[in-house]
């Protein structure tokens, strides 16, 4: 065989992994949810994490800097145009949509709130779910209200995972009931089993 051969042979042995983004929605109850999930992801976690808290406009980022500091993750407000990294957390600032643009870039939006919430779980989810198709994993945890259930059944439609927090386990129960109700996930779970899924789920490769 050839050295091209060789090559060629070797990229196409390469394992690809099956997800290469987490999408996470949350609200009320979710500081307390974050830092019990982040902090469990390792460093070396090779997928980026989306996370959308609804949190008082003017907040700054104090929560993200809380979550940095406990987490081995990096987290950090997401900046518009920047680019994905594997290993960090990104939380949509507070009155901003966050979305995925199609190549993979960061976008923040003033547009109007969707589900009554900027940021929208919905629009992170929907917009994600464009970019990565079934490469994506979509989390509601818990809340007030339905934001995340449409965008969640959006993510399970496009062949993504879907992960739900056990309504009774939730501090709120309202978002995750709203996303069952929507669609069945593929998993409903405790705060405690997120972070060894999450773990697994970054590992899988393609067949």
């Amino acid at each position: 065989m050839t050295m091209a051969g060789n090559q060629a042979f070797a990229s196409r042995a390469q394992p690809r992994p099956r997800y290469r983004a987490v999408a996470i929605g949350v609200s009320t109850g979710g500081v307390d949810a974050l830092k019990r999930v982040l902090p469990a992801l390792p460093a070396g976690f090779p997928l980026p994490v989306l996370v959308v808290i609804h949190i008082a406009q003017g907040s700054g980022d104090g929560l993200a800097r809380l979550l940095d500091a406990a987490s081995q993750l990096r987290v950090k407000e997401a900046d518009e145009g920047e680019l994905l990294q594997a290993g960090a957390a990104y939380l949509a600032p507070p009155g901003y949509h966050l979305l995925v643009e199609r190549d993979g870039r960061l976008a923040l939006t003033l547009e109007a709130p969707v589900s009554f919430a900027r940021p929208s779980a919905d629009v992170l989810f929907e917009s994600a779910s464009a970019c990565y198709g079934a490469a994506l994993v979509g989390v509601v945890l818990t809340g007030a209200g339905a934001d995340g259930a449409g965008g969640l059944e959006r993510i399970g439609a496009a062949g993504g995972y879907t992960i739900v927090q056990d309504p009774d386990s939730a501090a709120m129960a309202s978002m995750p009931r709203a996303a069952l109700a929507r669609r069945a996930p593929d998993r409903v779970v405790t705060l405690d089993e997120l972070p060894a899924l999450l773990r697994q789920l970054a590992a899988e490769v393609l067949p």
